[in-house]
């Protein structure tokens, strides 16, 4: 059975009672948010691309061993626009918006300038982030829109440029232990210079605001500036690496040209064909250090390469290992137009470009005495290497834990640490992933879950309250089922044995979604 990824989604935005097929243990109590695009069509109007849907927003509660299930649309200005006047009037990275052929020639040139400078859009359909004690729906624009994580209600809408001078932020930053939050994001042509900037935003404990309707962006602060290659093509990045040292950036040469961006809507192209993979040039690798924002001197390179998603990074002996999901082109933005998506099945694609779990080591220690050519890595678990070359550079080649694996999570208590176990999509042959996995990045075994007609989302570990073991806690998925006659639901996995521990059934259909995040009770 295949599903449709073009259809729109309905909301349930009263919370309902999950049917209850197992035992959920008592310790799991909080909230799982998922989020993704649900709208792809508004009037005569549609949506080319998977990624430019407007956003729906997901719940489930967990609470003494029962699960509330709620949706809703996220009220964005984007939504807001787009409803009233009955089409698209909002452009997206894959699907550009023009105006109504009746309406008159001031509205068309206003359009027009409108992209020339784009303000981008406020549909935040990718994930959710945690600033302070708030909540924010977001994707990569500088806009994020506060949600309550209970009703799903759309709450305020925060513009990043009031704080900080970016264009593009992540939608995967980093949380320390304290609660602050690490993000990174690109600032375009600004007294004649593109940097990426790191920023923290302090926990709330850390702040003296008491007006809670005072965003947290307000006391942000700015690690580090990292100077873009080149002014006009700033790489595309959707997340970034950290250690209890160490921040990893990867410039990677996927690139967004600006000046092709700008006279995107007077071509009738839209803004995701300003993307452009260079496979001649090097990837640099930048680290930094976390205590003084400035970069490690030795300068690390490695082959061109397109990377969305870091997995983790840790320390050992004198050395940062990261691992990374990697793809030897640009294809994968391609294959989630909706056009392909409907000639797409979870059969081998052989335009699909499978992604690589990669393991790259960053030597610290000083390179001199060695001799050029000489690899600097002395980890003996890992095939990974770093070679000197000339001027001191170093070469990094990494070691391919495996393939095919997709939307990687782990036990975020150990972010920033070694860690053995990655749960994540199993994506072989296709984009459309039916499977998920448990990978033990040691023995590079792995276990997985599958049932036939069923779509399972990005996994998300959650840990046991004073788990002893890595991996002592259950892993959440919410799956879509396409047999007749069937329920979707949200299973609940043992993340030792990767076996079902419960699932609960929703009377409402899911829709395929992008990221989650847990909130435990208490948090």
């Amino acid at each position: 059975m295949s599903v449709d990824f073009s259809k729109s989604a309905t909301e349930s935005p009263e919370p309902h009672k999950a049917e209850v097929k197992g035992n959920i243990p008592s310790w799991l109590q909080g909230i799982l948010l998922r989020n993704g695009p649900g709208i792809f069509s508004v009037g005569d109007t549609g949506y080319d691309h998977w990624f430019d849907g407007m956003a729906i927003m997901h719940n489930f509660i967990f609470k003494d061993g029962e699960v509330t299930y709620r949706s809703r649309f996220l009220r964005s200005d984007t939504f807001k626009a787009n409803m009233a006047a009955n089409r698209i009037v909002i452009s997206e990275m894959g699907t550009m918006a023009y105006p109504d052929p009746s309406k008159n020639f001031i509205v068309k040139a206003i359009t027009f300038l409108n992209h020339t400078v784009p303000d981008f859009t406020d549909n935040c359909g990718n994930n959710f982030i945690k600033y302070g004690n708030d909540y924010y729906a977001t994707s990569e624009t500088n806009y994020i829109r506060k949600i309550d994580p209970v009703s799903l209600e759309t709450q305020e809408k925060v513009d990043y440029t009031k704080y900080l001078p970016v264009n593009l932020v992540t939608s995967h930053p980093h949380y320390d232990k304290e609660g602050n939050a690490y993000n990174i994001g690109t600032c375009v042509a600004e007294k004649g210079k593109t940097k990426y900037i790191l920023f923290k935003v302090p926990a709330a404990a850390a702040t003296k605001d008491k007006d809670k309707n005072v965003p947290a962006l307000k006391n942000v602060e700015v690690i580090c500036t990292i100077p873009c290659r080149s002014m006009l093509t700033p790489c595309y990045y959707h997340s970034f690496g950290i250690t209890d040292n160490y921040f990893i950036f990867i410039e990677q040469p996927y690139k967004l040209d600006i000046l092709r961006m700008a006279t995107a809507y007077m071509r009738g192209v839209n803004w995701a064909s300003c993307l452009k993979f260079c496979p001649e040039e090097n990837t640099l690798i930048h680290l930094i250090e976390r205590k003084t924002g400035k970069h490690v001197e030795t300068k690390y390179y490695t082959g061109a390469m397109v990377a969305y998603h870091h997995v983790n990074a840790f320390e050992d002996d004198g050395h940062v290992v990261f691992d990374i999901i990697t793809y030897k082109d640009s294809r994968l933005y391609d294959m989630f137009y909706l056009s392909k998506l409907k000639e797409c099945s979870t059969a081998r694609d052989e335009k699909y470009c499978r992604p690589s779990y990669k393991r790259f080591v960053l030597p610290v220690h000083s390179d001199k005495g060695v001799a050029d050519g000489e690899d600097l890595v002395k980890l003996k678990y890992t095939t990974a290497s770093a070679v000197k070359e000339k001027e001191g550079k170093l070469m990094c080649q990494a070691e391919v834990i495996c393939e095919g694996f997709e939307l990687p999570r782990i036990n975020y208590d150990i972010n920033g640490k070694r860690h053995r176990f990655v749960y994540a999509n199993c994506a072989m042959d296709s984009a459309l992933s039916n499977k998920i996995g448990k990978l033990d990045t040691e023995t590079k075994e792995m276990l997985c879950w599958s049932e036939d007609n069923c779509w399972p989302s990005e996994p998300v570990f959650v840990p046991r309250p004073n788990g002893e073991a890595e991996d002592d806690g259950v892993v959440l998925t919410s799956v879509i089922n396409s047999n007749p006659g069937q329920s979707c639901f949200l299973l609940i996995l043992d993340g030792r044995t990767f076996k079902e521990v419960a699932r609960a059934y929703v009377a409402t259909e899911l829709h395929r979604d992008m990221h989650g995040y847990f909130i435990s009770q208490g948090n």
